[in-house]
């Protein structure tokens, strides 16, 4: 079993910080971005956004993830049928 590593995920709305907590933790992303912004606001001795922006320094980028799109094969739609001459429209 692969050990797991903390970093920042692809699945980001600033830097992945939260995402990336969130997958090393085994939670949903929303709930841990939602954790964090209460955290920030209303713990006046929780120092969100230095915290924040120390771990979007520290954190290394989540190794991209072999199936995206650029790795997806394509194929070419068939081409539809064309009406037959003298065939009615409707």
């Amino acid at each position: 079993m692969a050990a797991k590593k903390l970093t920042r995920s692809a699945n980001k709305m600033v830097g992945g910080v939260c995402a990336g907590l969130a997958e090393y933790f085994g939670i949903d992303a929303t709930a841990m971005r939602a954790a964090y912004a209460v955290a920030s606001i209303f713990l006046a001795g929780f120092p969100g956004i230095i915290l924040y922006i120390v771990l979007l320094l520290i954190m290394p980028e989540a190794a991209p993830k072999a199936n995206n799109v650029e790795d997806v094969e394509f194929t070419e739609a068939e081409p539809k049928a064309e009406p037959k001459k003298g065939a009615k429209k409707k």
